[in-house]
């Protein structure tokens, strides 16, 4: 796609050599061919002014416009009155010969987990917050700045983690990252910095993405299992491990909230192994059916790394997060930091300060609280009426559920026949260190389906469900525990 330009005319890297003995317009039409035909220069697009091109190229203007005259002649440009000369249609190289790119199935529901509502996302919000913090922002601030980020949004942030989720916030501690992912890496090499050798990680969890980050800070990483209560914790002290990573508010993917006497039994571990705990903050502004959780960091700021994102409650594109550090470990995560990006983009960190300052972040999670709520409703009435003998649990926070399946099945065929149907279903073995298929269990992601798809797309598989698995007198329902009757909803 060539390039509009208004106003001045483009640059144009050409070279002309004054030594070689070839005329100065010889050279001037070889190196524009050349261009046009390799496709430097692509059809439509426009070619410098006569008068700046020469300019450039320390020519006089009339060679300049004679070579552009013979190259219109020969079919290469085309010049309107009143208009830019442009490389002419058909001037160009044929452009490969290229099977043009299948477009992805259009599906009636896509259950993807992880996915927040996109077309919820507060533009006019966040448009004002950028062109206020533009407006406000001093000249200094458009400097490198400091790497821990803008110390505007490190204040508010620890005014809203110390009020939103009863965490020990202090701004000095806070380092804004660009998202999940940076902050789990900067948090590995420091540990990897003192000495750390094995993480541990929640099994089931997300086992490629923290295997990968520690096999990129030069660490082994291993599972660990979770059960009804969160991470077993007698468990994790068998291994060597001197640092965990967890969802301790929301646990992904089960959506248990870790037990009491587990946090406690987690911080003991913590300070009597001298290890770490990675916390992801990931979802815990959403919540239904039960009090809210704190975050763990509130319980052992010395002993925690917890990071935290807007992917959730935003949207993933903004990548902004932030980690609060352990005063131990705080210089040597920001020197990572320092050296990975020299720091976030601060005018994205100023809007972001903007919004929280203002309300408009409180009153969008507000929102998306009730519009997930109404979405978990109707999976849940959905699943009673197409799919009774489905049990679903993790119902209490976040924007997905599991569905745990009964009968003989398998999960890849399971999703292959719901695709066919034009719905999009996603198995746990992705989030199990064996990748085991069984126990059939779906994670069903609701935060970016829409009410009318919910429906339609357990609709689609219901008969599915109903055909491969015998059915039974269990229903669903948002309740707590039920008789046999009944299923279980939710976090446990």
């Amino acid at each position: 796609m060539p390039l509009e330009w208004s106003g001045l005319s483009p640059d144009l890297l050409l070279v002309i050599d004054r030594d070689s003995g070839e005329p100065l317009r010889s050279q001037l039409e070889l190196r524009l061919r050349d261009a046009i035909r390799t496709g430097r220069l692509q059809i439509g697009e426009r070619l410098p002014s006569s008068r700046e091109l020469a300019r450039m190229l320390g020519l006089s203007r009339g060679l300049v416009q004679d070579c552009y005259a013979q190259l219109q002649a020969e079919g290469y440009l085309v010049t309107r009155v009143g208009s830019a000369t442009r490389v002419a249609a058909g001037a160009g190289a044929p452009p490969a010969p290229t099977s043009p790119p299948s477009a992805p199935p259009r599906l009636v529901a896509d259950f993807k987990w992880g996915v927040p509502d996109l077309s919820s996302f507060p533009l006019a919000d966040w448009l004002w917050a950028t062109r206020e913090a533009a407006r406000t922002m001093p000249t200094a601030a458009l400097d490198y700045g400091d790497p821990r980020g803008n110390v505007a949004l490190r204040e508010v942030m620890a005014g809203y983690l110390r009020r939103v989720r009863a965490a020990a916030a202090d701004p000095e501690r806070i380092v804004i990252c660009s998202g999940y992912a940076q902050g789990l890496g900067l948090a590995l090499h420091a540990l990897a910095r003192t000495g750390v050798r094995t993480v541990a990680y929640e099994d089931p969890g997300s086992p490629a993405t923290i295997s990968s980050a520690a096999s990129w800070a030069g660490l082994s990483a291993i599972p660990v299992p979770v059960d009804e209560r969160g991470i077993d914790v007698q468990a994790l002290a068998a291994t060597d491990a001197r640092a965990v990573v967890m969802t301790p508010a929301h646990q992904w993917p089960t959506g248990v909230a870790l037990a009491p006497e587990r946090r406690l039994a987690l911080i003991e571990w913590a300070r009597s192994r001298d290890a770490v705990i990675i916390e992801d903050d990931y979802d815990a502004e959403f919540r239904y059916d039960r009090e809210p959780v704190g975050a763990l960091q509130g319980l052992a700021a010395d002993r925690v790394i917890s990071i935290g994102t807007v992917s959730k409650s935003l949207a993933p594109a903004l990548r902004i997060g932030w980690m609060l550090c352990p005063p131990a470990l705080t210089e040597l995560i920001i020197e990572h930091k320092q050296l990975n990006d020299r720091g976030s983009p601060t005018l994205d960190q100023l809007a972001l300060a903007r919004m929280i300052e203002s309300g408009r972040f409180d009153r969008h999670l507000r929102r998306m609280r009730t519009t997930y709520a109404a979405r978990r409703t109707t999976l849940v009435a959905a699943l009673a009426e197409h799919a009774p003998e489905v049990r679903v649990t993790g119902l209490a926070a976040g924007f997905h559920a599991v569905a745990h399946l009964h009968g003989p099945a398998d999960e890849q065929d399971l999703i292959a026949a719901a695709h066919a149907r034009s719905v999009g279903l996603y198995g746990m073995s992705t989030c199990r260190s064996s990748h085991a298929t069984e126990p059939v269990q779906l994670i069903l992601g609701f935060g970016n389906v829409g009410e009318r798809a919910i429906t339609a797309g357990i609709t689609a598989v219901g008969g599915l469900l109903r055909g491969r698995y015998p059915a039974s007198q269990v229903r669903p329902t948002l309740g707590d525990d039920y008789p046999a009757t009944t299923v279980r909803t939710c976090s446990t």
